[in-house]
């Protein structure tokens, strides 16, 4: 008779799903394979976007040339930050080989970098997963060989000391390496990676940022972005389906600090192959990933509309910046849902295709042209993600709860004293329009001075109301006359 106990823990490994493979090819088979064929070089992709599968039935010499780029990039609109890249970007190229392969690779550190560095790839069996043998100065180049023993998806990253600002800087990516048959066909691959960044300036503060280490020692960080940038996936760039494909996430969290808790709004994961390994879980509604680490996750599209993926730690992505979009066209099916969609009242300002005018207006602030349309183009898209919620699109408020802001006789008596109530908030009893209100309004000191005075400007120019035009300076001025309340928001 077949023992209790081993029945369920036949059940229990068919429910986890098998592996990449049915039977996965353990490291020391792999280890066994030569290389067959004339070398092959590895064509590298930038993020959102994954190699070609390999389709080889054996494995093979392949050639990786990965270069190291120090480049100021944005981090969100009109902030900047000198990222260490593996390629040029954040996070850095996709790489993609097949179980068995004989990897030869080539790190290049270009010549205008002022800092050496090396990688260190977790798919890699070796002491410092070839860091010790990658160590590069500006202008050089270091090879190394390894033997892919163990399908899976892993990261790389510098290891360079020190290494946590190396990897808080940008420095990390994901290897596939596939099981000897490949993985099963689907519509749409996608690279996806996680990053908390450190930096001096608060969150959105315009300019160029430098790093800050005290922040990132205290895990303090001002982002919390994929792609590494906010908006990188959003509105124009959001990733792309139609109903009725299957998507395949190619997840990763370089860190250097912060677990992911990873969710898409609207889908449930049909298979997550949790931390990268061969084993899948099934109907995952949100999945751990440890900086440093990884997951695979596939879902079939049902029905239209932009599904937004969030660090479900909520305030990263809503007041961080870790959130991004698929957008998903194709016909309704009102059998599984049949709602509408308003895609504001989740993502803000990343509702918008881009926020190109917020960029315009703090270029022109810099170069001293900044105009009163600029800030009402800039203060239109903020007040989007920030006021719109409450006081409605077209500033009319809802009746009884929140007042409007439409020809507002409250903002005509004194046009100023709104900067102390978007700063420090206010509660309690207030007349608008001939109506009495009573509700809060938090404070919102979370918000720049920039965008303070664009979102008030805005306001200002908009349905009905005197125009007029808030500074930036008047701004700063009125935060200094009273200690900030703890940051409110929606």
């Amino acid at each position: 008779m077949k023992h209790p106990l081993l029945s369920v823990a036949a059940t229990v490994a068919m429910a986890l799903g098998g592996a990449f493979s049915t039977t996965p090819a353990t490291g020391s088979t792999a280890a066994g394979q030569t290389a067959q064929g004339e070398p092959v070089h590895a064509v590298l992709t930038s993020p959102p976007q994954v190699p070609a599968p390999t389709n080889r039935k054996h494995p093979a010499k392949v050639i990786v040339e990965l270069e190291v780029v120090e480049k100021e990039m944005p981090i969100s609109e009109g902030v900047t930050y000198t990222f260490w890249t593996f390629g040029g970007t954040v996070p850095g190229s996709f790489i993609r080989v097949r179980q068995g392969d004989t990897v030869e690779f080539h790190l290049k550190n270009h010549p205008a970098n002022k800092m050496p560095h090396n990688i260190d790839l977790h798919g890699v069996t070796g002491p410092g997963g070839g860091a010790a043998s990658s160590f590069t100065a500006p202008g050089h180049e270091s090879q190394f060989t390894f033997k892919a023993l163990n399908q899976g998806l892993y990261v790389y990253h510098c290891a360079t000391a020190p290494v946590g600002m190396h990897v808080a800087n940008g420095m990390y990516g994901l290897i596939l390496i596939e099981p000897p048959e490949g993985l099963p066909p689907v519509d749409h691959e996608y690279y996806v990676m996680q990053g908390d960044f450190y930096t001096v300036g608060k969150y959105r503060e315009k300019g160029a940022q430098p790093f800050d280490m005290e922040k990132a020692i205290d895990e303090r960080p001002t982002y919390v972005v994929f792609n590494g940038a906010e908006g990188a996936l959003t509105g124009d760039k959001a990733l792309k389906a139609k109903v009725g494909e299957r998507v395949r996430l190619y997840i990763g969290n370089g860190g250097p600090n912060l677990v992911s808790s990873f969710h898409v709004i609207g889908e449930i994961f049909d298979k997550v192959w949790f931390e990268g390994g061969t084993r899948y879980q099934e109907n995952v509604q949100t999945t751990l990933i440890p900086a440093g680490g990884s997951a695979i996750a596939e879902f079939r599209v049902d029905v239209p509309g932009t599904y937004v993926l969030v660090d479900h730690s909520i305030l990263r992505a809503f007041n961080k910046g870790a959130l991004a979009m698929l957008k998903a066209d194709g016909p309704e099916d009102k059998t599984i849902y049949s709602g509408k969609e308003v895609d504001a009242v989740y993502v803000g300002d990343r509702a918008e295709p881009n926020l190109a005018a917020v960029s315009q207006a703090t270029a022109a602030a810099a170069s001293g042209t900044l105009t009163r349309e600029d800030q009402i183009k800039a203060g239109q898209q903020l007040f989007t993600g920030t006021c719109s919620v409450c006081h409605q699109a077209n500033g009319e408020g809802l009746p009884g709860v929140f007042p409007p802001l439409a020809k507002s006789d409250f903002l005509a008596a004194d046009p100023k004293r709104a900067i102390d109530i978007v700063l420090h908030g206010l509660s309690g009893k207030v007349t608008v329009n001939g109506k009495e209100f009573t509700s809060v309004m938090p404070p919102m000191s979370q918000l720049n001075d920039d965008e303070v005075a664009n979102i008030l400007t805005y306001v200002l120019n908009s349905w009905g109301n005197p125009g007029g035009r808030i500074e930036k300076d008047e701004v700063a001025k009125m935060r200094a006359q009273a200690t900030r309340p703890a940051a409110g928001g929606h």
